[in-house]
């Protein structure tokens, strides 16, 4: 043992050195605890990162569409209602007003990263004696593909839209019999037919988007849906992913238009992130309670086995507070030695988890995600623990008579 090191630590070393048997069950178990807890955590966040790639990569993250059309009961005079009921109008495709400045004010946002203008609205698609209802997007290929990752999905051809170009999805392709190259007639019922080409197929991995989905240029989708000049939404990404909804409702708020989060569209999904967030909270407290009186039980019986040490340390000199810090030294050793190997064994058996689990495509299930800030927070917490832990047995040592204690 080094001489410059101090009384304490030196003590506390050769305890658990001297007690080698319960210093590895209690390792030993502290490390399975970190080692469960780092890979439920770790696992947990590759899922939320999966599902969150899917789910952004296909979807703006704000969007703004116009707002609800709602009708106006007449009035002759002031509080004479000439109409009892009034009811709801049809929603009809109508353009975002004043959109070039409402984009441009998104786009001037510190938190917002691109705006895209886009036109959308139904048609039909037609090959042969096929037909099939889809859902026609009119983009600005160069600012709409660094919101919604298209050609990261293209399957076939390439994402490059022409004035006679249209990309499809892979479900849509399977059902007209079509294949890269061929020729559709979108039919729309403000502009007729339009012959346009198939330039690239893409995979969204929905099957219902793969089906209705189908991207032309702005300048077309405005003719065949009667938008001349304007839009029907715009499409936003912004800096912080999960503050969308904050940012949503400002808009909202300030502007004449009706925002919609991502955050909002996929209720349901953070609804389950969090229900399994709060599960792993639990899983969490109950593991680190376990840690806890397990060292806790070790350094009593410690205490109890080495009062006849203690009372001779104490007669030759040794101070309460170098016997407190003896037995926490010995609490914080042991929750920090059994974190070091607990964060190996749960990154091992991420690693193991990530290999053998895989979609039936055969793709990963989730990302492998392995950030240092999870050890970090991991060994200090098994650490405080056992430090923790080890409050109740130090003060009981630091209390013993010397000459009890020897006398036994």
């Amino acid at each position: 043992m080094k001489r410059w090191l101090p009384f304490a630590w030196i003590a506390a070393v050769r305890f658990l050195l001297d007690g080698a048997l319960q210093t590895l069950v209690i390792v030993g178990g502290i490390a399975i605890g970190v080692g469960v807890i780092v890979f439920m955590s770790a696992m947990l966040a590759g899922l939320q990162a999966n599902f969150i790639k899917r789910v952004l990569t296909s979807q703006p993250q704000i969007q703004l569409i116009p707002p609800d059309q709602v009708a106006r009961p007449l009035r002759d005079e002031p509080g004479t209602v000439e109409i009892a009921t009034v009811q709801r109008p049809t929603q009809r495709v109508i353009s975002i007003d004043q959109w070039p400045k409402i984009r441009a004010e998104m786009q001037a946002r510190p938190d917002v990263v691109y705006a895209a203008a886009t036109a959308s609205g139904s048609a039909l698609a037609l090959r042969g004696d096929t037909s099939r209802a889809i859902t026609l997007y009119g983009i600005e290929p160069e600012i709409y593909f660094q919101i919604v990752k298209v050609p990261d999905f293209i399957v076939a051809g390439e994402a490059q839209i022409t004035t006679e170009g249209i990309l499809i999805g892979v479900e849509l392709a399977r059902d007209l019999g079509a294949s890269l190259g061929d020729k559709l007639i979108v039919s729309t019922s403000l502009a007729g037919n339009r012959v346009l080409t198939i330039k690239g197929i893409f995979d969204f991995g929905n099957k219902a988007a793969n089906q209705r989905n189908t991207f032309v240029t702005l300048r077309n989708a405005q003719s065949m849906l009667g938008l001349i000049g304007g839009i029907t939404s715009v499409d936003i990404t912004v800096a912080d992913i999960y503050t969308a909804e904050t940012i949503a409702q400002e808009i909202q708020a300030t502007l004449p238009v009706k925002a919609d989060s991502w955050i909002r569209t996929n209720a349901q999904f953070f609804t389950a992130v969090k229900a399994q967030q709060n599960s792993n909270t639990l899983i969490r407290l109950f593991v680190g309670l376990s840690v806890a009186f397990g060292i806790a039980a070790v350094l009593i019986v410690s205490v109890i086995q080495r009062s006849k040490d203690i009372g001779i340390l104490r007669a030759m000199g040794a101070r309460r507070g170098q016997i407190l810090r003896v037995f926490l030294i010995q609490g914080g050793l042991l929750g920090f030695v059994g974190a070091l190997i607990g964060s190996g064994l749960g990154a091992l058996a991420l690693f193991v988890w990530h290999q053998s689990a895989r979609q039936v495509d055969g793709s990963e299930l989730f990302p492998l995600i392995l950030e240092s800030e999870l050890f970090i927070a991991s060994s200090l917490l098994a650490t405080l623990t056992g430090v923790a832990a080890a409050i109740a047995p130090a003060l009981r040592a630091a209390r013993l008579d010397p000459v009890v204690a020897i006398r036994g």
